[in-house]
């Protein structure tokens, strides 16, 4: 069977041991940050009532993609600090950030 996930044991400097899992099956395999989709899909159709013929009812739909895209980013580059090679393992498992397939 397919494995689903990776597990990581890492020591604290109190000496401590931490476990943590990255899944890439379900929803966590489909893309890495594929939570914020949803969120911009509804800004973009809470902002569509008002119509198409002016920018000002999008400009939340606007700040929000480019507030998440850059986070994926940032949060890519935490998770590459914090899990090193396991994070590269994770990455060809779920290839995509936010939109499978595309980005």
């Amino acid at each position: 069977s397919k494995q689903w996930y990776q597990r990581r044991v890492r020591a604290l400097e109190s000496g401590e041991k931490r476990e943590s899992l990255l899944l890439y099956s379900g929803w966590w395999g489909v893309a890495r940050h594929f939570h914020y989709l949803p969120e911009i899909l509804l800004a973009f159709f809470w902002s569509v009532p008002a119509g198409l013929t002016h920018l000002m009812p999008f400009s939340y739909t606007i700040f929000l993609v480019i507030l998440l895209v850059h986070r994926s980013f940032r949060d890519d580059a935490k998770c590459k600090a914090k899990y090193g090679v396991w994070w590269d393992t994770y990455c060809t498992h779920v290839p995509y950030r936010m939109i499978p397939g595309i980005f």
